[in-house]
């Protein structure tokens, strides 16, 4: 089977969890089965924790000159765009993703009119997946969400970017759990599970391809999607139905 070379690729997972460090997150537990895979490809990781920055609401790129006294998001986000692959993580609540991932959602879409060295949007030749935890159903519909406004902004979205796991309906062990109501849990809880632990490699691989495709050929050509060259009367093959 042919190896591939993924050593020139950086990866940034941004875990959403409501719990500030040093608190054990279950997204967290997740996330290391695909940094492990990462790692053993020799990809850089860097794993941001968002609740623990004093990150700002809104959706300007830095809040400071929109009335708060700190944001940190500035900062967050050059390690973000330096990437070649954006995952995020979150929990569920209540049906969606959390309240940090909306934030960092509405944060991404503060940079989403920046562009690029060829005139596209920042985030074009970037790539973007998901992984959800949770209790309760809800893992694709948080999915749903989160790659779409993933898209939108301008990331790539390769096959299966998502993966997450959930527990039975109601109170119980989460994810990596290894114990619950006093009860010692061997293996911890979703290790087991063949779903999950296939679409967390599966996505994990799929980003990369597609993040070694578009390094490899320079990101998207401008032909075509140039914000630049619209703004200078390039219209390509648009003929404005106005004037037909």
């Amino acid at each position: 089977m042919e190896k591939h070379d993924f050593s020139n690729l950086s990866v940034v997972y941004v875990n959403c969890t409501l719990k500030k460090s040093p608190q054990h997150s279950h997204t967290d537990s997740l996330i290391d089965v695909s940094q492990e895979i990462m790692r053993k490809e020799n990809v850089k990781v860097e794993t941001i924790r968002f609740i623990d920055h004093d990150v700002a609401s809104g959706v300007y790129p830095d809040m400071t000159e929109h009335g708060w006294d700190k944001d940190e998001w500035p900062s967050i986000f050059k390690k973000i765009i330096n990437a070649d692959i954006l995952i995020v993580g979150t929990p569920i609540w209540l049906g969606e993703k959390s309240s940090e991932a909306q934030k960092l959602i509405e944060r991404l879409y503060a940079m989403s009119g920046q562009t690029n060295d060829k005139g596209q949007y920042k985030f074009y030749g970037k790539v973007g997946g998901c992984m959800v935890t949770g209790n309760e159903d809800g893992v694709k519909h948080c999915a749903m969400g989160i790659l779409y406004s993933l898209q939108h902004v301008g990331y790539s979205i390769p096959p299966q970017a998502d993966c997450g796991w959930i527990g039975e309906v109601g109170p119980g062990p989460s994810y990596g759990d290894t114990e619950w109501q006093g009860e010692k849990i061997n293996p911890p809880v979703g290790f087991k599970s063949d779903f999950t632990n296939r679409n967390t490699t599966f996505m994990t691989y799929n980003l990369l391809h597609l993040a070694a495709m578009l390094k490899a050929n320079g990101g998207y050509p401008s032909y075509g999607n140039s914000r630049a060259q619209w703004d200078d009367g390039k219209r390509w093959e648009f003929d404005n139905p106005e004037y037909r």
